[in-house]
């Protein structure tokens, strides 16, 4: 099961100084007199996309960009370079999976994905984390909202329909309002997703030997109709001073999902051929609902600072779907009808500390707690009869029960400072201890009780040797703790011999990450090695019957990565580039699964990013960037690629923002490949709603003079896993 959560909170925010430019030309004084008062400075000249900074980290702009009429986050970050969006993941190349934080607090993947792209003023991608992020995840990417400087009340309001001839039409209405009055900050948002989204996967299963010879050709096509996809919330703040806050946020999400999943399965095997249609109507309900208290503040007159908060998450998720089966085996047909329900809860509390004392300009030190406790609990029945009307009976094959209970204590420490004037460093450690209790019921009663704990040491060496030439050192520890559904042993049904299942015997997964860098003027190149132990992956294995399959989470034994990067920007008046080439050579390996070994072969990634702006009149985006073949030993990846052109216009000094789409222009943006495990060769090609034309158009309101509001969640790994 999916849980789905929002995150409705951003920071809303308009500076009445824009600055779009790198340098500032001197105002003569007569511009200024008695009754004359400056109130905005704007120099047109676009500001560089991407800024690489000395120690690995990227940072894209969004704000005043083409970007910024991206109609999600999850959509803006498969336009940034380095980074690879697909089924369900955010990836960072050379590196792995990465977390998502906010204004540098960790948050989950569903709740990152409901922040308006319109209050993001820029991106991080942090290649080499230090021990101040959790330990979960192998990169981290930063999103940094805009900074409200204003008493009063702003507000957008965005209208987006997208159109297109694979999944249908949608829309999406997005609102939120801010109000600032003395000390006192409100802030509120709404959105809601109606209409179409298809998702469609084509999948062969062959075993070539002739006495156990099987070929399965397996067509499943999600047809996903959003009647109610909603996200909503509320923030308030109190400011006591400049350097001293309180905040308290809601926030909740509603997602109301039908239509239909079609499964056709057509299986060849030495007894004859058969033939099974399998039709899903989906009856899914989620509620997922957060609140927050934190406090900030400001220590000593040197920038130490001080943050406490705590954090309560609660998932709901309620599924009735009603299935019906059809088969064709030796030319005679059956039928049956099944019913599946599902009842999932999730809740979560956590609570943390962070410390950071500046002893001098160039030394400061970073410490912190947390505390998190989760709890899970699910049940799935399965209801089966040959009459879609009655005589419903339950099957404790498929049916389960699913408890676990997990509490996580960390504690880290960093110290940076500088060894002369042309060398820093950071040195941290995080340490963790996890304790957990599984029970489940799924082919026969599992119990599980484990306690562990790690150390995460990192180091990052910055060298400044000019200031054209500047270059890093770096080595990272992390760790990926399985995702509490890829624990879950229950069933996820697509047909009688297609299911998708958890694993409770998953192990966490670790990694050790070096890297060494050099930033030449506008050129940035790094290379790198990741080496990580108990890979989390996932397969389609053999089940308990002959022409039975099982999608299922496991462990390799270990995986090697080498990459390196290559990266160059500019900008001028009317054309903004952004171009990356890459390489990474990955090699997993596994001695449990039966895997065929295959050829190691390079991954090439090209990426260019280039906007042109004509002044007063409009900006032009397009966008490509192509990943190419991956050969990694047991698993084989094809090539994927887009195109995507936007055109937009501001109307009525800015106020109005219309935008005009069209994404994956080609249709090439399509995750396929094939592996071999256990006697059978696995084949598949997954087509997603990519190619759209997507109209956008954004009005923004309010009158405004000075204020501030903040609001921050604190690290939520756990949330970060209950998908």
């Amino acid at each position: 099961m999916r849980v789905l959560i929002p995150f409705f909170i951003y920071g809303l925010f308009f500076s009445s100084i824009e600055i779009k430019a790198q340098t500032i030309k001197t105002i003569p004084e007569k511009v200024v007199s008695e009754n004359n008062e400056l109130n905005e400075i704007v120099i047109k000249r676009q500001a560089s996309l991407v800024k690489y900074s000395a120690n690995g980290t990227i940072e894209v702009n969004v704000a005043n960009t083409v970007l910024s009429t991206s109609s999600s986050v999850n959509e803006l970050l498969g336009r940034v370079p380095n980074v690879v969006v697909a089924e369900g993941q955010i990836s960072v190349l050379g590196k792995g999976e990465a977390i998502i934080y906010l204004n540098g607090i960790l948050i989950n993947y569903e709740r990152f994905a409901a922040i308006p792209v319109s209050q993001i003023a820029k991106i991080e991608v942090i290649s080499n984390p230090s021990s101040k992020y959790d330990a979960e995840g192998k990169a981290v990417i930063n999103i940094i909202t805009k900074k409200n400087i204003e008493q009063g009340m702003t507000g957008t309001a965005s209208q987006q329909i997208t159109v297109s001839e694979f999944a249908g039409t949608s829309t999406n209405t997005l609102l939120d309002f801010n109000y600032t009055k003395g000390k006192f900050s409100f802030i509120t948002n709404y959105g809601l997703q109606l209409g179409k989204g298809r998702e469609l996967l084509f999948t062969t299963r062959t075993r070539p030997n002739p006495d156990e010879y099987m070929r399965s050709e397996l067509t499943t096509d999600w047809k996903r109709q959003f009647n109610n996809y909603s996200n909503f919330g509320f923030g308030l703040q109190y400011t006591f001073s400049e350097k001293e806050y309180i905040s308290l946020a809601y926030s909740a999400n509603i997602e109301d999902l039908g239509g239909v999943v079609e499964s056709r399965n057509s299986i060849e095997n030495n007894t004859g051929n058969s033939f099974y249609a399998t039709d899903i109507a989906k009856n899914d309900v989620l509620l997922n609902q957060f609140v927050n208290f934190n406090y900030n503040r400001i220590t000593d007159s040197k920038g130490s600072s001080l943050f406490i908060g705590t954090q309560y998450s609660n998932y709901n998720g309620k599924v009735k779907d009603f299935i019906d089966e059809n088969s064709l085996v030796d030319e005679m047909n059956a039928e049956r009808y099944i019913k599946n329900n599902v009842g999932n809860t999730i809740n979560i509390i956590a609570t943390q500390a962070d410390y950071s004392k500046k002893i001098k300009d160039n030394t400061k030190i970073d410490t912190g707690v947390k505390l998190s406790y989760a709890g899970i609990n699910s049940g799935t029945d399965f209801l089966i009869s040959n009459s879609a009307d009655s005589g419903f009976e339950f099957d404790d094959t498929l049916s389960s029960d699913f408890e676990y209970v997990e509490k996580i204590s960390a504690a880290y420490f960093t110290y940076g400072s500088s060894l002369g004037k042309k060398v820093d460093f950071s040195v941290g450690v995080r340490g963790e201890w996890t304790n957990y209790d599984l029970y489940t019921n799924a082919n026969g009663i599992q119990k599980f009780n484990k306690s562990y704990g790690n150390l995460f040491p990192n180091l990052l060496l910055n060298i400044d040797l000019s200031d054209d030439f500047k270059g890093h050192i770096s080595y990272v520890s992390r760790i990926t703790r399985p995702r509490y559904q890829g624990l879950n042993p229950f069933v996820i049904y697509q047909d009688p011999f297609t299911t998708i299942e958890g694993n409770p015997n998953l192990l966490p997964e670790k990694v050790h990450a070096f890297e060494i860098g050099t930033r030449y003027k506008k050129f940035d190149f790094k290379m790198g090695y990741t080496y990580k132990t108990d890979p989390i992956s996932a397969a389609v294995l053999r089940g308990d019957t002959p022409n039975s399959y099982i999608l299922r989470s496991l462990n390799l034994e270990k995986e090697h990565t080498f990459f390196t990067s290559l990266s160059k920007s500019f900008s001028n008046k009317w054309w903004n580039s952004t171009n990356t080439v890459s390489m990474n050579v990955t090699k997993a390996i596994d001695n449990a699964y039966e895997y065929t070994l295959g050829p190691v072969k390079p991954q090439i990634y090209l990426y260019s990013n280039n906007t042109f702006t004509i002044p007063n009149v409009l900006k032009i985006q397009l966008l490509a960037w192509y990943l190419g073949d991956k050969s990694y030993g047991l698993r084989h990846d094809n090539s994927r690629s887009t195109v995507t052109l936007g055109v937009e216009r501001n109307f009525f000094k800015e106020a109005l923002k219309l935008n005009l789409t069209a994404n994956d222009i080609f249709h090439d943006f399509m995750v396929s490949g094939d592996y071999n495990v256990g006697q059978t060769e696995i084949y598949y090609h997954r087509t997603y709603t990519t190619n759209y034309f997507k109209l956008i158009a954004t009005y923004s309101f309010g009158n405004s003079k000075k204020a501030t509001y903040k609001k921050t969640e604190i690290e939520q790994t756990e949330n970060n896993r209950a998908r």
